[in-house]
C-alpha cells in the first residue's frame, strides 16, 4: 500500500497536526524525517524495517554505511537519520547547560553525550578555573590511550597557555565498561607526577561508558 493509499486522517503529518507529536509512533515519527518510501513499500513500512534492524538506542551508533545496507535506504535517506540523531544530541547539550563542576556526576553529563557513544577512544581535557568553571574544553587525541599518544606536554600546554587552575582528563570506552585498563592507570599517575610540578591540580579523569563512568578521584586513585 503506498502512503496515498491511506486514508488522509491516518497519515503521519495529518496525525500529528490533529493529535501532536507524542501520538504518533517510532515508526511515524521517522516517516515524516524520510518523507518517501520505494516502489515495493511506503515510507511507515520502510521506517518499521529500519526499526527492526536497529532500535532507537542501536540506531544512534550506526553509520552512513551500516544504514545504506538496509534496501531502500540510500546515502539522502541515511544522512536524514545521522542528521536528526546529531540534532537530538546538540539539544540534550544545550539542555544540560552544565558550565561549573561540583563533582565527577557533572562531568560525566557534560560529556557522555559527546563521547559516550564513539567507537573510537577520545582524550580530552577540560581547564578550569579557581571556582571550577569550565575555560575550555578541547580534544587531546583520538585513539588507544597510552604513553606515547598522551604526552603531559600536550596536556599541560594548554592548561599553562589559558592560566587554568586545574585541569580534568577525560575519555570513553568504545566498550561501554568504564573499568581502567593498566595503560589508563600508569598514565594517569604519569600526569598526577607533572601536574604536581607545575602546580595545575588535576582534579579529576573520568572513563566514560555507555550509561556509566569511572572516577579516578572517587575510587581514590588522585
Amino acid at each position: 500500500m503506498k502512503i496515498h493509499d491511506i486514508l488522509p486522517e491516518n497519515r503521519p503529518i495529518e496525525r500529528l497536526n490533529k493529535l501532536g507529536a507524542g501520538a504518533l509512533s517510532d515508526a511515524e515519527l521517522l516517516a515524516i524525517i524520510l518523507r518517501t518510501g520505494t516502489k515495493t513499500e511506503n515510507v511507515i513500512d520502510l521506517s518499521n524495517k529500519v526499526l527492526s534492524l536497529y532500535n532507537l538506542s542501536k540506531l544512534t551508533d550506526c553509520s552512513t554505511t551500516e544504514l545504506k545496507q538496509i534496501k531502500g535506504i540510500g546515502i539522502t535517506k541515511s544522512s536524514q537519520i545521522l542528521s536528526i540523531i546529531e540534532l537530538c544530541k546538540r539539544i540534550n547539550l544545550a539542555k544540560s547547560n552544565i558550565t561549573k563542576i561540583t563533582c565527577a556526576k557533572d562531568v560525566f553529563e557534560l560529556m557522555q553525550p559527546k563521547i559516550g557513544h564513539l567507537k573510537q577512544e577520545v582524550f580530552v581535557v577540560l581547564l578550569l578555573d579557581s571556582k571550577n568553571n569550565i575555560i575550555k574544553e578541547e580534544i587531546i587525541a583520538k585513539g588507544t590511550l597510552n604513553s606515547t599518544l598522551i604526552h603531559p606536554r600536550e596536556v599541560f600546554k594548554l592548561a599553562i597557555k589559558e592560566s587554568a587552575n586545574s585541569i580534568i582528563l577525560v575519555h570513553n570506552h568504545p566498550s561501554g565498561d568504564p573499568i581502567p585498563s593498566t595503560q589508563d592507570i600508569e598514565v594517569t599517575k604519569k600526569l598526577i607526577e607533572v601536574s604536581d610540578k607545575l602546580d595545575i591540580d588535576l582534579f579529576d579523569h573520568l572513563i566514560i561508558g555507555k550509561e556509566t563512568f569511572f572516577s579516578f578521584e572517587d575510587n581514590g586513585l588522585i
